[in-house]
């Protein structure tokens, strides 16, 4: 694995003080650090992006899945609206983890349907800023056990 490549939608770069009782006080800065402490001494670059509009992130996962790196998708309110989010990652057999913050299933009921979990290799929800992680342990032991670090 050369890179993994982490994507957040809409409202997440107002982590830190956006609902913090919901999302946790960490900010996207500071899942970026912790997420590239990780990924630097193994050689894999982290390409950390974040959008509030659909079609940036639909041409990330395109680029993604195209060059074969593993993705892990926050998007925001965009998961429980986005065909074309579900689209492109079928369309460009990108390997995705999606990522909540918080427990969707626990969450209003409009909140509770993904259109990403039905084409998502994984899905993590409910750890605060630590599901990244888990979902970056994931894919790093997912390579390992294939015996690609």
């Amino acid at each position: 694995m050369k890179a993994v490549h982490v994507l957040n939608g809409p409202n997440l770069n107002l982590l830190g003080t956006r609902e913090p009782e919901t999302y946790g006080h960490a900010t996207l800065a500071e899942i970026e650090a912790r997420l590239c402490a990780r990924c630097n001494p193994r050689g894999i670059a982290l390409h950390f992006r974040q959008s509030n509009h659909e079609g940036d992130l639909v041409t990330w996962v395109q680029e993604a899945g195209r060059a074969g790196e593993p993705v892990i998708l926050n998007a925001g309110a965009f998961s429980h609206t986005s065909i074309a989010l579900y689209d492109a990652i079928k369309a460009a057999s990108a390997q995705v983890i999606e990522v909540h913050l918080s427990n969707i299933h626990a969450r209003e009921d409009f909140r509770r349907r993904s259109m990403i979990s039905p084409v998502a290799r994984g899905v993590i929800l409910g750890f605060g800023a630590f599901s990244y992680d888990l979902a970056l342990e994931a894919f790093l032991a997912r390579a390992e056990a294939a015996g690609k670090p």
